[in-house]
């Protein structure tokens, strides 16, 4: 496995990783990435200042990522953990956490002092992997992400 920085040329296989997951757990409809324009320009979109996104690849095969953005609305000190997906043959091998960790860590590097995520009880999965690092539910979104079928807020506070 290798972790590195998303490249140009990854857009095509990560918009259809993403969909394809989406697809799995039946959560493809609007409101949702599925349909956001940005999923197919994703390196694009990860240029803005105080972004990242992480690729995951095994030989010559993308299985996901995840990344870390600026979202519009959010307080200040904030940003937003998005789009980590990961391919079914690169889940439970801890993949998952590692991605998480480094998008914390960039954040800290950033000076961020909290971390929001939008997500569905469709990823139940991902949902218990995002308690275990710290994450937090919430009675409301934060933000503007416009992905309004995402009904499952939470929220890390940074350790000082």
């Amino acid at each position: 496995m290798h972790i590195r920085p998303i490249i140009k040329e990854d857009n095509i296989a990560l918009a259809k990783v993403i969909r394809e997951i989406l697809a799995e757990h039946g959560v493809n409809r609007p409101g949702t990435v599925f349909n956001d324009p940005t999923t197919d320009a994703l390196f694009e979109l990860f240029q803005m200042k105080n972004s990242y996104y992480f690729v995951v690849k095994l030989e010559n095969e993308i299985l996901g990522g995840a990344g870390i953005y600026p979202t519009k609305g959010l307080p200040d000190g904030c940003v937003e953990l998005v789009k980590i997906y990961l391919h079914r043959s690169g889940r439970g091998i801890g993949l998952g956490k590692q991605l998480m960790q480094l998008c914390i860590d960039k954040s800290a590097e950033f000076g961020f002092t909290s971390i929001y995520l939008e997500t569905m009880p469709e990823l139940s999965s991902a949902i218990g992997l995002y308690e275990k690092m710290g994450f937090c539910k919430l009675n409301k979104a934060l933000g503007n992400s416009g992905h309004f079928a995402c009904d499952l807020w939470m929220l890390k506070t940074m350790e000082q």
